[in-house]
């Protein structure tokens, strides 16, 4: 069967706390064989690191979103790494830098940044990172921590620039397309989907945001990444098998502590609840 993977989703969001298993039931008949849950807090660390232990096919990562920085001032690489040690943790993040909505100072997001990429270099899990409206920021930090040894990691919902996703594929990292590369108005992101190598190229939902055309106005989940990866496979001129096997092998290449699991489920056709309550939160990388 085809298999696909949502390389960067939020299960521990309140708009899934009463349907967990109904979320990873829609997602696997969808074929996807693979979710990564993502840290966004300390405090909301255990709850991820739940979700992960529960499923076989959730995988979780640790970490503080830049717009969560001022109120994790003492983040230092250390706690990080010793976070990371848990079985199912296979990632670092969601870091990076948000200037959009500015919920943290630029100086405190840098300092947090900068020590989640020495978590990454300390632990060899990949960093996940999460930029908007700091291209220049984001590059100098990234070629920084390059510099002081190595490090790898995946520039996620990527919405940025041509110029910023050439300066980090040269840095050695990988670029995850969201929902977005569906919308009518990305052009020049899906002409940035089609010049990624294909051995780079990740995919996602970040749900519960950013829902894909055709399911726009309802709640993201997992299951809708086979959407996103349709649009990706339409704008390289590919099959979906072929990109689904490039994007999920990229997967389990990079978040290398990752089990691929045996048995890929076979792709078909997932709906989701038309629940139309949503997490409140803005979608962080529309």
């Amino acid at each position: 069967g085809l298999m696909l993977v949502d390389s960067h989703c939020h299960l521990d969001f309140k708009v899934f706390d009463d349907d967990h298993a109904g979320v990873i039931a829609r997602a696997r008949a969808a074929g996807v064989g693979a979710m990564l849950t993502i840290g966004t807090t300390f405090q909301g660390f255990p709850g991820v690191r739940a979700l992960a232990e529960t499923y076989d096919d959730v995988f979780c990562s640790v970490g503080v979103h830049p717009h969560e920085a001022d109120a994790h001032t003492g983040v230092e690489a250390a706690h990080l790494a010793k976070l990371s040690e848990h079985p199912k943790v296979v990632g670092i993040g969601e870091t990076g830098l948000d200037y959009h909505y500015d919920h943290s100072s630029h100086e405190e997001q840098m300092r947090c940044f900068r020590a989640h990429l020495a978590a990454a270099r300390l632990t060899g899990l990949p960093a996940i990172i999460h930029s908007r409206n700091a291209e220049a920021d984001t590059g100098a930090l990234l070629a920084e921590a390059k510099a002081e040894g190595p490090v790898t990691g995946v520039l996620h919902c990527f919405s940025a620039s041509r110029e910023l996703a050439e300066r980090c594929l040269d840095l050695g990292f990988h670029i995850s397309f969201s929902g977005i590369v569906t919308f009518k108005s990305a052009d020049e992101l899906r002409e940035v989907a089609r010049m990624v190598p294909l051995d780079r190229l990740l995919v996602e939902t970040d749900a519960p945001y950013l829902s894909p055309v055709p399911k726009r106005g309802k709640p993201n989940q997992p299951a809708y990444v086979a959407f996103t990866a349709a649009k990706v496979a339409e704008v390289r001129g590919m099959t979906l098998t072929d990109l689904a096997a490039a994007t999920t092998d990229n997967f389990f290449s990079l978040f290398a502590k990752a089990r691929r699991p045996a048995d890929a489920p076979a792709l078909a056709g997932a709906d989701g609840p038309d629940d139309a309550a949503s997490a409140r939160r803005p979608d962080p990388c529309a």
